[in-house]
């Protein structure tokens, strides 16, 4: 079984290769000076269907990930299609917690039309939706406070590894997973009163504004800045206030606690 890995390049699908070590696996990317090692890989850009032929052809199983940002449906739409003509068997998409169509920010209102799509497509699909990522806290810590834009409001944020686990579990062994939505968090909903707290730091939220100007500042779209900050908002009204079983059912372990993740991670907090 062949295994196509698109957004080879981001997080949590380099992690997916980490955690898919030892499975016949094709990474698609569109530079290949920045193709991963050890794998097979291959050019493609999901915005460019024409570059997809090849790269989907003898592929069994897709890992489905798109950029945020507007252009997100219109990735995924190329990528399904690609997958229909060139015979997939299965899709595992990787969607966003909570989206919906009446979802709190524009990327889970995209994402929502995409999973809807796949839905439709006639190929077997599942559909994972992670909560916040750990990860997004790197670098966070400053002068012993941790400043984020998520207010004082509970998540259940899951750490990438996690998503690369639990999706490696659903890509290797996909026929029990057709037909399935799976929200995934980590163990606890915690908030980042209580996350810098594990770590000795104090907690600071910052304001939109300053969120907003401090993500322009460090050479993000703005779309991406401003849903980011939608983000912020509804997470720090409580809409992320929940966990799910899903992770320790599918991966038959519980997901790593923010305290293991900070532990992993020391030094890259912040200092």
């Amino acid at each position: 079984m062949t295994i196509l890995i698109t957004g080879a390049n981001g997080a949590v699908s380099g992690a997916l290769l980490e955690s898919l070590k030892g499975e016949k696996v094709r990474a698609m990317v569109r530079d290949p000076a920045k193709a991963p090692e050890g794998v097979e890989v291959v050019i493609g850009d999901l915005d460019e269907p024409s570059t997809l032929e090849d790269a989907f052809a003898g592929v069994d199983t897709v890992w489905l990930l798109t950029a945020m940002g507007p252009q997100a449906p219109h990735a995924s739409m190329n990528a399904v299609h690609a997958a229909k003509q060139a015979g997939v068997r299965h899709v595992v998409r990787m969607s966003a917690i909570g989206a919906a169509h009446d979802a709190p920010t524009r990327n889970g209102r995209l994402h929502a039309l995409s999973d809807h799509e796949l839905r439709v497509s006639g190929l077997d699909w599942t559909i994972v939706k992670p909560g916040f990522f750990m990860q997004n806290l790197l670098g966070s810590i400053s002068g012993g406070t941790m400043y984020a834009r998520l207010g004082h409001g509970r998540l259940g944020m899951i750490d990438v590894r996690d998503i690369a686990d639990f999706a490696a579990a659903v890509l290797t062994d996909p026929a029990p997973h057709a037909g399935r939505a799976y929200t995934i968090t980590g163990p606890a909903s915690i908030s980042l009163d209580e996350a810098a707290a594990t770590v000795g730091a104090a907690y600071q939220p910052v304001t939109d504004e300053q969120a907003h100007a401090a993500m322009l500042g460090f050479g993000l779209p703005a779309w991406v800045a401003e849903v980011s900050v939608e983000y912020g908002r509804a997470y720090a009204a409580g809409w992320g206030d929940y966990t799910t079983p899903d992770f320790a059912q599918v991966v038959g372990r519980p997901a790593r606690s923010f305290a293991e993740f900070a532990r992993d991670h020391d030094g890259r907090l912040g200092s």
